[in-house]
């Protein structure tokens, strides 16, 4: 199989490292429009399964013409291009995958293109990080064991090792995004009934092996594709992990519109973001650097099967790779979209079309596959 990779940032770079590694990728193009970034990265990889070319991505017919020579193309640049890379690999006639996208509703226009994908005999999943992404291959492997399902509780945070003040937060994806997904509100589904609550709000103690206390609490876009996947449940919440006190704070940089995306104020004539401004001053504050860091997920799924009561939980803790350097958050994120773009060049995925991972990725499978990338992903089951 052969696969390209668009982004040669972080998480490109851990998506063709996985690639490069997986028996039966043959070819894997890593790809950017920084052609030095592409070159650090290949030397850093040094395989020669990997290629290296420069791409605009806002060149269309360029992109499309690239990317018509893969079996599949992992989607790895912001999100502001998902649409524009869903668009090109229909043309393509080429699987594709990505990461996802919160604001402007940028997976829901991806998801309508179902039929021309179908048309085209292609099949493409976005969505494919951790929150959303392993929360929802997750969510679905634990619904399709239920004759109903009722609730589904989902939790994720990733946290550093050794919390420093004064947030005890480094960021392990982009602040900005952060700061989105703290300001817009939560959509959840409470009493069968879907409604919004506010982030940072509902405060509750949750417990992981090897830490102490951590909170959890609402946040934006966690519930993502689940809310259309599965409207009747009772019960639909996500929540991000941690530090205690956490919220509390940036409750307060929230409720002073100094993480409002539109908000401005006039400075001695000047137009001035407050976000701009806060996103500076916390940059060298939050930046994880080397430090280590780690991923903790909890998926709780309840129903019934064959009338009688059934929980099933899946849970994660991963840490830094101390030895590569790779930290718990890329391992995580980049394994899962790689894994899932492999299934489908292997055929092991067949349905064509547009869908989201809990309709389309297989639980047990992923989660094998996972646990031989070294993370691993543990289900109980609760009668």
């Amino acid at each position: 199989m052969k696969i390209a990779v668009l982004g040669a940032g972080l998480m490109g770079k851990e998506v063709a490292r996985d690639l490069v590694k997986s028996p039966g990728v043959e070819a894997v193009a890593l790809t950017d429009i920084d052609i030095k970034q592409v070159e650090r990265a290949s030397a850093q990889l040094d395989s020669s399964r990997l290629g290296g070319y420069q791409l605009d991505a806002n060149n269309f017919a360029a992109l499309s013409t690239f990317i018509a020579d893969y079996d599949v193309v992992v989607n790895a640049l912001f999100y502001s291009f998902n649409v524009t890379v869903a668009n090109a690999a229909i043309e393509a006639g080429v699987h594709c995958v990505d990461l996802g996208g919160h604001i402007g509703h940028v997976t829901e226009q991806v998801l309508k293109k179902d039929k021309d994908a179908k048309q085209k005999g292609v099949t493409l999943i976005p969505d494919l990080g951790v929150a959303p992404g392993m929360i929802n291959i997750l969510s679905g492997h634990g619904v399709s064991k239920l004759d109903r399902a009722q609730s589904i509780k989902l939790f994720v945070g990733g946290i550093p090792l050794r919390p420093e003040p004064p947030l005890e937060y480094n960021h392990v994806f982009s602040m900005e995004g952060v700061f989105d997904h703290y300001t817009d509100p939560a959509t959840i589904i409470r009493n069968g009934n879907k409604q919004c609550v506010a982030s940072l709000s509902e405060t509750e103690p949750i417990y992981f092996d090897q830490f102490g206390p951590l909170e959890a609490f609402h946040t934006s876009g966690g519930t993502s594709t689940l809310i259309g996947s599965y409207p009747n449940l009772n019960t639909l919440e996500y929540k991000t992990i941690r530090y205690p006190g956490h919220a509390e704070k940036f409750k307060l940089l929230v409720d002073l519109n100094l993480t409002e995306r539109d908000y401005a104020i006039d400075i001695n004539g000047q137009e001035v973001r407050p976000r701009d401004v806060l996103l500076k001053v916390l940059d060298p504050i939050v930046d994880l650097k080397d430090k280590e860091d780690a991923v903790l997920l909890r998926v709780i799924v309840e129903g019934s099967n064959e009338g009688k009561a059934k929980t099933y939980t899946y849970e994660m803790t991963t840490f830094k790779d101390r030895d590569s350097h790779i930290t718990a958050m890329a391992k995580a994120t980049a394994n899962t979209i790689s894994v899932v773009a492999q299934m489908v060049a292997a055929g092991e995925i067949t349905k064509r079309g547009v869908y989201p991972p809990e309709q389309i990725v297989p639980g047990d499978t992923y989660i094998e596959a996972m646990a031989r990338r070294g993370v691993h992903i543990m289900e109980s089951v609760m009668d």
